[in-house]
């Protein structure tokens, strides 16, 4: 049976060519029916009951240019959160030995920029060595990238670039203004050249459609190369953001609560309304996400999905929902940056109740 991703080339069907309307069908799908084909398509390409982790740290802390609305750690908003400098390299790597120690094969680190200087580099690719030395693979998220800033952070040995787009291009405006949608593209191609594998998702609950969701899944699925790491996140509100006072934390419905979104037998994306000011006040419906876990496992059968910031808000058994849809990693640790995560002993709690292992 595979235990590890393959190369794309080399798998029979892997498709670059989905219609938004085609995703919109599989979002429409019964529940039952969905997570089944989603399920059906996890065991094709990995072991069932494995589940990838990684540690998080924020390298350098606050003061970042950028207005993504989501963000406590942009200049544009207060929030608490203080400018920081970039972490001593020896910090890094200190924190890097934490994380193996806790079970982590993958150590991301995260640095609140629109984009890294030129100075900064050489300090990027010490950290890149230092971790990788300690036999953990590396992932960092520094903003946008030049070619020649890429090939350097390849040249160190950086396995992963995380640049998300967050959303579908229609509805990216209505989130950031100050870098545009073919930035993040750009970005991704820029990391592609240089060899390396590519982190890319998005962020659900920030008053986005159903249409939007497709969106989002169309832009990632027909990508030229499926990105390896699918992160879904589900937006943590933090006061002092755009986004602070947006409903949408996981909450059972009642008869009291908000009318979830639906989908229609011809998926027409629109039946959800989050995307128009009637819908904003919606919570978001734990299952709706479930959905969009399962289409991703669907359309991007050998990447990696991962459940990432929002589990705080997520009950043990809507992840439980999210690995049985296809979700194969997650972010470990109990601080995403500056938001909070499950702590690691309640993850491998739940990781034995549900009978799953820590990939090696």
């Amino acid at each position: 049976m595979p235990t590890a991703l393959k190369k794309q080339p080399q798998i029979a069907g892997l498709r670059h060519d989905w219609t938004k309307q085609e995703i919109l069908s599989l979002l429409a799908l019964p529940f039952s029916d969905l997570l089944f084909r989603a399920q059906t398509t996890h065991r094709q390409h990995f072991l069932a009951n494995e589940v990838q982790v990684s540690t998080l740290l924020s390298i350098k802390t606050g003061g970042c240019a950028e207005d993504c609305a989501y963000c406590p750690q942009s200049a544009h908003y207060a929030t608490g959160v203080k400018a920081e400098k970039l972490m001593d390299t020896t910090a890094v790597l200190e924190a890097a030995r934490r994380a193996k120690a806790s079970g982590a094969s993958r150590f991301c680190m995260g640095a609140a920029w629109r984009e890294p200087k030129a100075r900064d580099i050489p300090a990027l690719t010490a950290m890149v060595e230092g971790v990788k030395s300690l036999g953990l693979e590396t992932c960092m998220t520094l903003g946008m990238l030049e070619p020649s800033q890429a090939l350097a952070l390849k040249d160190a040995g950086l396995d992963y670039y995380n640049h998300n787009i967050d959303t579908s291009e229609e509805f990216y405006g209505e989130i950031i203004t100050t870098r545009t949608y073919q930035d993040r593209l750009d970005t991704l191609e820029n990391v592609r050249a240089a060899g390396m594998k590519v982190c890319c998702g998005g962020i659900l609950g920030m008053g986005e459609s159903v249409d939007d969701r497709a969106g989002m899944l169309l832009t990632l699925a027909n990508l030229p190369e499926h990105p390896e790491s699918v992160p879904i996140n589900l937006l943590v509100k933090v006061e002092g953001t755009k986004l602070a006072d947006r409903t949408s934390r996981i909450t059972h419905h009642d008869k009291q609560a908000s009318k979830p979104a639906t989908f229609s037998g011809e998926a027409s994306g629109s039946s959800s309304g989050l995307g128009s000011p009637e819908g904003s006040e919606q919570n978001l419906d734990p299952l709706d996400f479930v959905r969009t876990i399962a289409v991703a496992r669907i359309l991007m059968p050998v990447s990696y999905v991962r459940l990432s910031a929002g589990r705080e808000d997520m009950s043990d058994e809507m992840q439980a929902l999210c690995f049985l849809a296809g979700a194969n990693s997650v972010f470990y640790g109990e601080k995403l940056l500056t938001t909070p995560n499950p702590a690691a002993h309640e993850d491998m709690r739940l990781f034995a109740r549900l009978g799953m292992r820590v990939m090696g």
